[in-house]
């Protein structure tokens, strides 16, 4: 099996498939953690962005039932470490384990969560804007790419 070192999981599902979400965060920290991939990255695509507006991650809580049934299954992890929504796991992962966390721009436009391509101000402030120049070398230099 060929080694992976850079690995990129798109999220091109709205929160309504709050499963997609939740699963790459999980995906996410098992390959840094477990794997021991390089760069790890989290990729909001078209129809995905809309989770990135300010709020919507928030909206996705992590029950104690789900906190203990993820817990049970990772050596070392207990429910307690575990946060009460996909944001603040979103942000633990960006800040402590080193996933990185993007979106596609030109998308946050056309759905109206920013002026520009670069415009922060309507997105989640831990998840960085990307050109689709940007996005299409990621997808061509990721050795792994996991659709959810």
């Amino acid at each position: 099996m060929a080694e992976v070192n850079n690995m990129l999981i798109v999220v091109n599902s709205g929160t309504d498939k709050a499963y997609n979400h939740y699963a790459s965060y999980v995906i996410a920290f098992m390959a840094k953690q477990v794997a021991k991939i390089n760069s790890v990255t989290i990729y909001y695509g078209p129809y995905g962005v809309a989770a990135t507006r300010k709020g919507e991650l928030a909206k996705l809580g992590i029950t104690s039932e789900i906190k203990d049934l993820i817990a049970g299954q990772i050596e070392g992890l207990s429910a307690s470490d575990l946060p009460d929504t996909l944001e603040m796991l979103a942000r633990f992962e960006k800040e402590n384990v080193g996933v990185n966390i993007v979106s596609c721009g030109t998308f946050h436009v056309i759905d109206g969560a920013g002026k520009t391509i670069d415009d922060k101000s309507g997105i989640e402030d831990f998840i960085i804007p990307v050109t689709l120049p940007q996005a299409a070398d990621a997808i061509m230099k990721a050795d792994k790419v996991i659709n959810l």
